[in-house]
């Protein structure tokens, strides 16, 4: 895999997460339930979360370092995740979704300078890049396709 078909993979899974929503009406985007409690505002929130997290972590990781575990830095990924929600709790769907837009943008904008060698062959910062990006969009896009069908949404 090269930059442009890993580009072309997050992108081909980034619309599929937002297209997962598209039509819902506000009210809609903000009832719980769609994981856990969790409506679909609180899934984008959350997903804008891990690309915050991978902005941070691989200019990190192209430098040799490696990034904190979250077991001992959170007591875990669930532990991080409710910290971050709990953060993020007072947004409007707005702010949200301003949010996301915003630091969707940067991330690829990011990921586009990052060297053509980090993709290539399977690195930590291809494995980070993925796990935070187009490996985590499909779980929620299905979660929220699920949800939909059960809901008549």
């Amino acid at each position: 895999m090269d930059k442009q078909q890993l580009l072309n993979r997050l992108d081909k899974a980034w619309t599929s997460f937002k297209e997962s929503y598209a039509g819902l009406s506000d009210a809609q985007m903000q009832e719980p339930g769609v994981t856990g409690d969790w409506s679909v505002r609180e899934i984008i929130a959350h997903v804008s979360v891990w690309e915050e997290e991978a902005l941070k972590h691989l200019p990190h990781i192209l430098e040799g370092g490696r990034p904190p575990r979250y077991s001992i830095t959170y007591g875990g990924i669930d532990a991080f995740n409710a910290l971050m929600m709990e953060q993020k709790h007072a947004l409007s769907l707005a702010e949200v979704l301003a949010q996301q837009d915003n630091i969707h943008r940067r991330l690829i904008d990011y990921v586009q300078s990052v060297p053509e060698d980090q993709f290539t062959r399977e690195t930590r910062f291809r494995r980070r890049l993925r796990l935070d990006t187009y490996s985590h969009y499909p779980i929620h896009a299905q979660a929220i396709q699920d949800w939909r069908a059960n809901s008549g949404k």
